[in-house]
C-alpha cells in the first residue's frame, strides 16, 4: 500500500494544499505525477483513485485542490470559488515546483494528469513546461468557445453577454462577484454546466465524498470558460508524449471535438477511448479503463525510458 499525506506550499502569497502519495515499491527519488481537477471539482471526488493506482505501480503522486477551491486558499485579490484557467496554469507549474522541490522526487521525471477542464490545463501548461515529461489528458475540453455555443442556448447568448457586462460594472464600484449555481436538477436552469448527468455526479459524489464542494461559481468563470482554447496549445505539446482519453459520447464537452483535437497532436501520443458519457470515465469500467491506460502511459514513459 502507498501512504497519503498531507502536505502544502505556498506561492504567490497563497497556500495551497493536498496529498503527497509515496508508493511503497521502487527507491528513492521517485518520478512523480501532478494531478489537478476539472471544473469546480476539489481533490475528494476520485483524484485519490487515481492516485493509488498509480503510486502502486511505483509512481509518486501529488494531488492539490486550485486556488480558491477544497483546501486551498484563493489568490489575493482574487474571490473564491472563480476559475481563471490561466492562473489555474500557472499553479499547475508552481505544484510542479513543489514536487520538484521534495527530496522524494526525481525533478527530471515529472508527469502531468488532468480530467475535463484540468485536462485542457494539462495539455497548456505541457505545451509551455518542459518539465513536464509525459501527460495525459481525459475527457478534456478542448475549446471554450465551442463549447461554450452549445452549453448555452443561442436565445440565451445575448442575456448572458449582458449579464457578463453587469458583472464588470459591479466588480469595478466595488461590489460582490456575481455567482451562478454549477449545476442544477432543472436543465431551464441557468447553470454553469447545465446537463442531468452533471447534475447527478456533482452532487452525488459531493454528498459521498466530498464535503467541501460549493454548487456556485462566479459568473466571470463562465466569461473565461468562453475564452479558454487549448486546442490551439495541443500541436505544441510534442515532444511530450501524450495520452488523450476520451469518451466518444460526452455531451458535456463534445468527445467529437476532443477526437478532432487528438488529429492535431505531433507524435509521440496515444488515443484510448471510454465507453459512455464524461463521468463514466471516473467509476466503474470506465475508471478501470482511463486509470490503467493512464498508469501504463506514465510506467513507460517515466519509469521505463531515460529522460533527457
Amino acid at each position: 500500500m502507498s501512504s497519503r499525506t498531507d502536505v502544502e506550499f505556498t506561492v504567490e502569497e497563497t497556500t495551497i494544499r493536498g496529498w503527497f502519495y509515496m508508493p511503497d515499491t521502487g527507491s528513492a527519488p521517485h518520478a512523480t505525477v501532478v494531478l489537478q481537477h476539472g471544473f469546480s471539482a476539489v481533490k475528494e471526488m476520485h483524484l485519490d483513485d487515481y492516485a493509488e493506482v498509480f503510486a502502486a505501480a511505483g509512481l509518486a503522486c501529488l494531488c492539490y485542490d486550485h486556488p480558491g477551491f477544497g483546501a486551498s486558499d484563493p489568490v489575493p485579490g482574487t474571490p473564491r470559488l472563480e476559475i481563471d484557467p490561466w492562473q489555474q496554469i500557472r499553479f499547475v507549474s508552481h505544484a510542479i515546483t513543489y514536487a520538484q522541490s521534495r527530496d522524494e522526487v526525481d525533478p527530471a521525471r515529472i508527469g502531468l494528469w488532468g480530467s475535463s477542464y484540468g485536462a485542457a490545463n494539462a495539455y497548456v501548461t505541457a505545451a509551455i513546461d518542459r518539465r513536464v515529461k509525459a501527460i495525459v489528458g481525459q475527457v478534456p475540453l478542448v475549446t471554450g468557445s465551442l463549447s461554450f455555443t452549445q452549453l448555452i442556448r443561442i436565445d440565451q447568448w445575448a442575456a448572458t453577454e449582458e449579464m457578463f457586462a453587469a458583472d464588470r460594472l459591479a466588480r469595478l464600484r466595488g461590489e460582490a462577484p456575481a455567482m451562478v449555481p454549477v449545476v442544477d436538477d432543472n436543465p431551464q436552469a441557468s447553470s454553469a454546466l447545465p446537463t442531468q448527468d452533471s447534475y447527478e455526479w456533482f452532487t452525488a459524489t459531493a454528498e459521498k465524498r466530498a464535503a467541501s464542494w460549493r454548487n456556485e461559481v462566479t459568473l466571470r468563470s463562465l466569461e473565461y470558460f468562453r475564452g479558454y482554447e487549448p486546442v490551439d496549445y495541443i500541436p505544441k505539446i510534442s515532444p511530450t508524449p501524450l495520452l488523450m482519453v476520451v469518451a466518444p459520447g460526452d455531451r458535456l464537452v463534445d468527445g467529437g471535438l476532443a477526437l478532432k483535437a487528438y488529429e492535431t497532436a505531433v507524435h509521440p501520443k496515444k488515443l484510448v477511448t471510454v465507453d459512455g458519457g464524461h463521468f463514466d470515465a471516473y467509476t466503474g469500467p470506465g475508471f478501470e479503463v482511463s486509470s490503467g491506460a493512464a498508469r501504463d502511459w506514465f510506467v513507460e514513459h517515466l519509469l521505463h525510458r531515460p529522460v533527457g
